[in-house]
């Protein structure tokens, strides 16, 4: 019988911000990958995106930002709604509970969540609907970030 996942042996995105050359073609891919829609061009051109990942960084330095889903995250014990979960290692959040109140957004060490188009939050998770890499780090032509155990 195969023993239980435990939490650092799962895969999370990590970013190299020595190779991260701030083009955010990590948030295009994200938000095309999040869209739903078949071609990158239709999804997105002309269009505000609303990434799950988000770049930062000034003075040369800049690197990707998205959820390190905690041990113990603190944004799953302050949601008002109990939108935001945890299941398989993963954070999630149920977009038919969440009211947005920004509560998770001041309380998330890291900066990793934000309010998509229709003012509900967002956040990565992993691209778990695809079953795949993350979109963010399939498209980092630098290979910056990267979807790995550590």
């Amino acid at each position: 019988m195969a023993s239980p996942m435990r939490v650092n042996d799962m895969k999370r995105v990590y970013v190299n911000e020595k190779w991260c050359l701030g083009c955010r073609l990590c948030e295009y891919n994200c938000a095309f990958a999040s869209s739903g829609i078949r071609y990158m061009a239709k999804a997105l051109k002309g269009k505000a995106i609303f990434p799950k990942i988000h770049v930062e960084g000034d003075d040369g330095i800049t690197f990707a930002v998205s959820c390190r889903h905690c041990t113990d995250p603190i944004c799953v014990k302050s949601c008002i709604a109990g939108a935001i979960y945890k299941e398989d290692g993963v954070v999630k959040i149920n977009r038919e509970k969440c009211v947005g109140c920004l509560t998770c957004v001041l309380v998330c060490p890291y900066g990793a969540l934000a309010p998509g188009s229709d003012g509900v939050m967002q956040k990565c998770e992993l691209c778990t609907q695809s079953g795949g890499e993350p979109a963010c780090v399939k498209g980092c032509p630098n290979r910056a970030i990267v979807y790995e155990e550590r």
